[in-house]
């Protein structure tokens, strides 16, 4: 069985993104290089990606751009390369190179997902799918990032989640930009 993890990143007040989408806040940190040695160490292409829509549309505009590949080329080629999966009720198509389109039931489609062979999986963004499948207990792990920033109010990753999840933190790692690494497991 595939195991389903979900990688986001929150202000220090817990919040996603400002309540109109905004995440500039995520660009505003201070160049650190262990910290961009993380960042390209975890686009190197070892997993498979999954996304809602909207995430899915942001990275697809942006990842397979010349101007993607002259700045972070590393992360470009590693997102460009794994394989991706997205969650969608509307989408017609998925051009982005190497890419799946999942439109039946969210539970039903996830369940197959990581029962079928092929490497883990992970979230990326995508903060209603994250709360959806919290809420149907299919993520199995839980990969969070703390930017050192308050921004007073935005939306949550656990929107709609109204069951309690206990977890289990298996690891952190603190960086010198003030960016802050936590990753959880569930609770047996």
């Amino acid at each position: 069985m595939r195991k389903l993890a979900m990688f986001d990143s929150v202000s220090l007040d817990g919040f996603f993104t400002s309540p109109d989408g905004d995440m500039s806040w995520l660009h505003a940190s201070e160049p650190n290089p262990e910290w961009e040695a993380f960042v390209a160490g975890n686009a190197g292409g070892n997993g498979a990606l999954v996304f809602g829509r909207v995430t899915y549309q942001m990275m697809a505009g942006w990842w397979p751009t010349p101007a993607a590949a002259k700045m972070a080329p590393q992360v470009a080629e590693g997102m460009n390369a794994m394989p991706k999966y997205v969650v969608s009720r509307t989408l017609t198509e998925a051009t982005w190179s190497n890419t799946t389109l999942l439109k039946g039931d969210l539970a039903t489609e996830i369940r197959a997902l990581k029962a079928s062979p092929g490497p883990d999986l992970v979230i990326l963004g995508s903060g209603s799918l994250v709360g959806q499948l919290t809420e149907l207990d299919l993520i199995d792990e839980y990969q969070v990032v703390v930017y050192p920033i308050i921004i007073g109010s935005g939306r949550s990753l656990f929107a709609g989640v109204t069951t309690k999840r206990r977890l289990v933190r298996t690891e952190e790692r603190a960086f010198g930009n003030g960016n802050v690494f936590l990753r959880y497991e569930r609770k047996s």
